[in-house]
């Protein structure tokens, strides 16, 4: 049984933060360090109390190293350990990106896979000597994986994790990469390793996040280890991940998914744009809270998503003024945030967004390809089109939808979100409210409680 605290959440980055997946552990109860204390004395160094608080030292890679061994066989049953210097991981944090994935692979954003077995399969790009992804993957939802890796020392340590667990152990494998992270121009990060007749559900990825190995050193409030190769290559991240882009681009439909977490989310921004450059056919991001640590997950399929189709109603209701309330709204967000992410939720169709923050509005321009785009996203952060729908669907009139979205604070956690139409006579007009709608679903789902 898992030991957590009761009572009032820990401040600070002891907690993952509230944004951290409903269905982590450690989302609303944090790992309890005086209980572990008195269950692993190896771990009992490593505690100290400010005030009544139980608490370690970020700073000590030994703690937060300990921290982490102790926290995957308390809670997953998992043996581990790493040799100094290697990349620690946080298991909350790793967490996430695992139910992440789970969500996708859940989710009817893309049609059943023709394989008809339940056997899921993922490979997981520098799995690095701690091999986290794959032995939480393993543990928490039976999954097989492939682990990549270039450096002798983080494949032989993957190799002792996943023999030091024998439950698991047949469902992992560590293949070596020969390529390096710091080479130059064409540097292949899938392809080599995938074997010819191999499929997979997903792919994952923690990669370089910097381009120097000063820039990696910046931060004073941590110590989570790390060698150059685990932290560092040519262009950073974006460079790493325009890597697993081009390569997706071949392999295409041999992964369901490709995914990847990333530590800057301007990069998302620099990113996307290439993903539709190469033809993929979805586009979901996210964010991964721990504390006061954000890290953004991107995700792309070549599969043809499944079609939603909206029926049309007899009547389209023309109302050319809407609104919702946004109440329960999660503490970190501000209307600030909410009013971004509107123009992000329009523009990630490939509509016309113009933010205005002194007014807190935003104007939007969407075609019928956009709207039909909208419309059938499953809080999917972009999904393309694939031609016109059927008889039996909204068919969207050729010409464009302009309207206006304002956001009003009401109370403390209550936003109220306005939606005008600012062409009446819009052959679109009577889509207005299904692409509010669409809205409102995606608004709701990410900023409130």
């Amino acid at each position: 049984m898992s030991m957590r605290r009761k009572g009032k959440k820990r401040a600070r980055s002891e907690t993952p933060g509230s944004t951290a997946h409903p269905k982590n552990k450690y989302s609303d109860n944090p790992p309890d360090f005086a209980s572990l204390a008195s269950l692993y004395p190896s771990f009992k160094p490593f505690v100290f109390f400010s005030g009544s608080r139980p608490r370690i030292d970020w700073t000590d890679y030994n703690a937060t190293r300990e921290l982490t061994r102790v926290l995957l066989l308390h809670d997953h049953a998992l043996s581990w350990w790493i040799p100094d210097g290697q990349l620690c991981p946080t298991v909350p944090n790793r967490s996430n990106y695992i139910h992440w994935i789970n969500d996708l692979l859940s989710s009817q954003i893309l049609p059943s896979s023709s394989c008809g077995n339940n056997k899921v399969k993922g490979f997981d790009i520098g799995t690095g000597a701690n091999c986290i992804y794959p032995l939480l993957g393993a543990s928490l939802f039976g999954w097989s994986f492939v682990g990549s890796d270039i450096t002798d020392v983080a494949l032989e340590w993957a190799e002792k994790n996943v023999q030091s667990n024998p439950h698991v152990s047949e469902l992992i494998e560590i293949r070596r990469s020969h390529i390096l992270p710091s080479e130059e121009d064409d540097v292949k990060v899938l392809l080599g390793l995938v074997k010819e007749s191999e499929a997979f559900d997903f792919c994952m990825c923690n990669p370089p996040f910097f381009e120097t190995f000063e820039e990696a050193g910046l931060n004073p409030k941590t110590s989570c280890g790390g060698t150059h190769e685990e932290m560092v290559c040519v262009g950073g991240e974006q460079a790493f991940v325009t890597r697993i882009i081009q390569d997706s681009a071949v392999l295409r439909e041999r992964f369901r998914w490709y995914t990847s977490m990333l530590g800057k989310k301007a990069n998302l921004k620099l990113l996307i744009p290439k993903l539709w450059e190469v033809g993929v056919t979805v586009v979901k991001t996210t964010e991964f809270v721990q504390g006061q640590t954000s890290r953004w997950g991107l995700a792309w399929s070549f599969v043809p998503p499944a079609t939603r189709k909206i029926i049309a109603p007899t009547h389209v209701s023309k109302n050319t003024l809407l609104s919702f309330m946004l109440e329960g709204i999660k503490r970190q967000y501000s209307a600030a945030d909410v009013l971004q992410s509107v123009e992000e939720f329009f523009k990630s169709s490939g509509a016309s967004s113009k933010l205005n923050s002194n007014t807190f509005s935003v104007d939007i321009v969407a075609s019928s390809d956009q709207c039909n785009t909208i419309t059938n996203r499953d809080d999917v952060d972009s999904v393309r089109s694939h031609g016109s729908l059927d008889g039996s669907s909204l068919q969207v009139p050729q010409d464009d939808l302009s309207f206006r979205i304002l956001v009003f604070q009401q109370m403390p956690g209550t936003l109220l979100i306005k939606g005008s139409l600012q062409h009446k006579d819009s052959p679109l007009s009577g889509l207005f409210s299904v692409v509010f709608g669409s809205l409102e679903e995606s608004m709701k789902s990410k900023f409130c409680r």
